[in-house]
């Protein structure tokens, strides 16, 4: 809820600034349809008088037309030949007289707004805007505000995300961390427990090769989390050793007997297939798709398959398979996304980082394949 309080405040800010702007449109909508029957009604006098033969029927006339324009709430200013005020409506203060300063000064504003009008004998004539121009002529302005507001609370939301997805990613690469280390040190823990209850050569001999195989893994864990952020180490690399290794550490810490789980290697080079790559970085990957997919066979066992192939146009292709559950079609988008998990406990930073350090460490690509069933991911290296 903490998480979601500052996105429903900028949901309600911005539905009352639509609100707000939906009541003024309508308000200049029902004002701009006043000005229309009084202009209506003008007309309907004007014509009305040019058929009226009375001697008063057009002074009459133009009393009616005048309190119709002052009805529209026009600010008009009168003036005689000297330019001195002697008559006003609208305006927007109250002038005692036609000689308050007041009237003089508003009148160089209605002159600013629109050209007087001079009639021979009448004098001259200034005015200016109705209130639904005056009201009219903010609306860019506001627009502008409303647009700048949105654009600066979409950025902030941005800022937001982009804040929370980064601790997200902190926090996934912590539990990495202690995942990470954490299978070696079970390792550890077993061949220890083994030791204890054995006292064979034979069973000695295995348990200290497994230890220093573990011991080794420790070693690498340590130095792959310094690897990144950092410039990528580009050395020549046997994808086929380093696929070998992974599966070899992995076969020996699979079920095998109750829902047992079996790691093939197949390659289709006959000898080394060569990339340039960050042998500690590539194993994290690889070692992260296979996790993945022991995970995915547990409790009812299965077969991941490694294959490693030389692609036509140089580079290789590794394919991680499993014959598992496979992925869901509506989540096939969103496996890669920083923080999301299939798993209960899961904190959805192994392919999230498997994908970045193959794209932007090494240039390749990493992709979810398909297949006949269970899951396929596929790494593309180049040469």
């Amino acid at each position: 809820m903490r998480q979601r309080a500052p996105v429903i405040l900028v949901a309600l800010a911005v539905l009352a600034l639509v609100g707000w702007y939906v009541a003024f449109t309508m308000g200049v909508v029902d004002e701009l349809r006043r000005e229309t029957r009084i202009s209506g009604k003008m007309y309907a006098r004007i014509y009305g008088t040019l058929g009226d033969t009375s001697d008063q029927a057009g002074t009459s006339a133009l009393f009616d037309l005048s309190k119709e324009i002052i009805d529209l709430g026009v600010p008009v200013i009168v003036t005689d030949e000297k330019g001195r005020p002697t008559a006003a409506a609208n305006l927007p203060f109250e002038a005692r007289s036609m000689d308050d300063p007041r009237v003089v000064e508003y009148l160089e504003q209605l002159d600013a707004q629109n050209k007087p009008v001079a009639e021979r004998g009448a004098g001259t004539v200034h005015f200016g805007n109705t209130p639904v121009v005056q009201q009219l002529r903010i609306v860019p302005v506001l627009q502008i505000l409303v647009l700048g507001l949105l654009l600066g609370i979409a950025f902030w939301l941005l800022l937001s995300r982009e804040r929370a997805t980064r601790e997200r990613v902190w926090a996934g690469m912590a539990r990495e961390a202690a995942h990470q280390l954490g299978t070696p040190l079970s390792s550890l823990a077993g061949w220890l427990e083994v030791l204890g209850e054995s006292r064979s050569e034979k069973t000695l001999d295995a348990a200290l090769v497994q230890m220093q195989n573990d011991l080794v893994r420790l070693e690498r864990v340590a130095h792959r989390f310094e690897r990144i952020g950092r410039p990528p180490r580009r050395e020549e690399v046997d994808v086929r050793e380093v696929v070998a290794r992974v599966a070899d550490y992995f076969r020996l810490r699979v079920p095998t007997l109750t829902h047992p789980i079996t790691i093939e290697v197949e390659t289709v080079a006959g000898g080394p297939v060569i990339v340039p790559a960050d042998a500690v970085l590539l194993e994290w990957v690889f070692e992260s798709l296979v996790k993945n997919a022991i995970d995915a066979l547990a409790g009812r066992g299965g077969t991941i398959h490694l294959r490693v192939a030389p692609e036509p146009e140089g580079g290789v292709r590794v394919r991680v398979a499993d014959n598992g559950p496979g992925v869901p079609n509506n989540l096939r988008s969103r496996i890669f996304e920083a923080g999301f998990s299939t798993k209960q406990r899961g904190w959805g930073i192994g392919l999230s980082l498997a994908r970045r350090i193959i794209e932007e460490t090494h240039e390749g690509k990493l992709v979810l394949g398909q297949g006949g069933g269970g899951a396929v991911f596929d790494i593309i290296l180049p040469a």
